[in-house]
């Protein structure tokens, strides 16, 4: 069953959008300080090593399926150490679905968040060395669980601009001096072309602090400035995917080298606060030129064109009642396709599943600053299943129906 969004809805977010951003800031220009990482960031931490984290559960209830799965989605543990004034160290240790046992993860993973020195050049510059997350979008840099709205990330954010994309690589960030204006560019180890994977976007391509392939590098840049209570940001992305040697590369006919079979991505995003209300909006495409020569070489199946966007609107019930408590209501649309063009070499087969909305609905419950309970209902809606890409289907399995309903209740701490 097809659903149809409200048009005072489509109105306001295509004007706006929606931002969590308002969990973080109660008055213009008046910042709350949710973690010890961000204190030790901020150079507010009078003692010398910090101790830090955060995390989040959830119950999902699918609705087709008719199946209810409960996680503890993630636990994460921050350790920072500041040397001096100028140089400080910041890691995160994450655990994803609790437990990893005897070679099976079924889905849990331990892995590293981040790992970097950062370096104080002046009061508004500084360098980061080590594996860190990139400024990409708006959850990459802000995905503690009381910075964001809904139970589940933002789709977009975590299918077209892979959630907590982390590499390893250095990065400079610094603020203008008469300008509201800050700025970011950093040199990371590049993408792997052959982990691509149908149905999940680049994130397969990512190590992620792991054995990268640093034959090829990728660049990323961002832009962002404030004005009133808007917040705009434009960032972008190109690298190599192909971190083979030139021999290996040329015996699969690849182009190698620091940019070889580049990827592009390109994403602008603004955010709004103002008196209980806040606002975002975000869009970002993908460009592959060699995805055709990629489903070649590698047997993959994965688009030369994705596209994302998502609009957001909510309002704090609290604001004027409450200085420290939170309740905001929201709603947000997505539209996403992670085949929007598909290569023309006959080397990849449309996949209907992978253009979809999302619209999610809810509220979040902060009774501080640094603890939220949420909830909200997800439907979703896709294009038509392609029968070439079902192969071998299981005897019990279910019609495949293109409108399914979620429900999601979480909560989440970050200290």
């Amino acid at each position: 069953m097809k659903y149809q969004v409200p048009a005072l809805f489509l109105t306001l977010t295509a004007l706006t959008g929606f931002s969590a951003e308002a969990q973080q800031f109660r008055t213009k220009a008046q910042q709350l300080i949710n973690s010890g990482e961000d204190s030790l960031h901020a150079g507010t931490v009078s003692q010398k090593t910090v101790i830090s984290g955060y995390g989040s559960a959830f119950y999902q209830r699918d609705f087709n399926q008719k199946q209810s799965t409960v996680t503890l989605e993630r636990a994460v543990l921050f350790v920072g150490h500041q040397f001096s004034d100028k140089i400080s160290f910041f890691s995160e240790l994450e655990i994803e679905n609790a437990k990893v046992e005897g070679g099976e993860s079924n889905g849990a993973e331990i892995s590293m968040e981040q790992a970097f020195l950062k370096f104080n050049l002046s009061t508004k510059q500084y360098l980061v060395a080590g594996l860190f997350t990139p400024r990409i979008g708006i959850l990459n840099e802000n995905h503690l669980p009381v910075n964001f709205n809904g139970v589940e990330r933002p789709l977009v954010e975590q299918l077209i601009i892979p959630a907590t994309w982390r590499e390893l690589g250095v990065g400079f960030y610094g603020s203008s001096d008469r300008l509201p204006l800050t700025y970011t560019i950093a040199v990371l180890n590049g993408l792997n072309a052959q982990h691509f994977e149908h149905g999940n976007g680049i994130a397969g391509g990512r190590a992620e602090g792991s054995l990268a392939t640093a034959n090829n590098l990728g660049l990323t840049a961002a832009v962002q400035y404030a004005w009133k209570d808007f917040r705009f940001q434009v960032s972008g992305y190109t690298g190599g995917t192909i971190g083979l040697s030139p021999r290996g590369a040329d015996s699969l006919g690849l182009n190698s080298g620091a940019f070889g079979s580049p990827l592009y991505l390109g994403e602008a995003d603004l955010q709004y606060s103002r008196n209980g209300v806040s606002a975002k909006a975000l869009g970002v495409y993908i460009g592959y030129p060699d995805a055709g020569k990629i489903n070649n070489r590698f047997g993959k199946n994965i688009a030369d064109g994705m596209y994302g966007a998502y609009a957001e609107l909510g309002y704090d019930w609290l604001y004027k009642k409450n200085k420290t408590a939170q309740f905001i209501s929201f709603a947000r649309f997505e539209a996403l396709d992670m085949n929007a063009s598909i290569p023309g070499n006959g080397d990849a087969i449309y996949d209907g599943t992978e253009k979809q909305t999302h619209l999610i609905a809810g509220f979040s419950y902060l009774p501080l600053p640094n603890v939220v309970i949420k909830a909200d209902v997800r439907l979703l809606h896709t294009g038509k299943q392609n029968p070439d890409l079902v192969i071998n289907p299981p005897p019990n399995q279910l019609p495949y129906r293109q409108s399914n309903q979620f429900l999601n209740i979480g909560i989440g701490y970050s200290f």
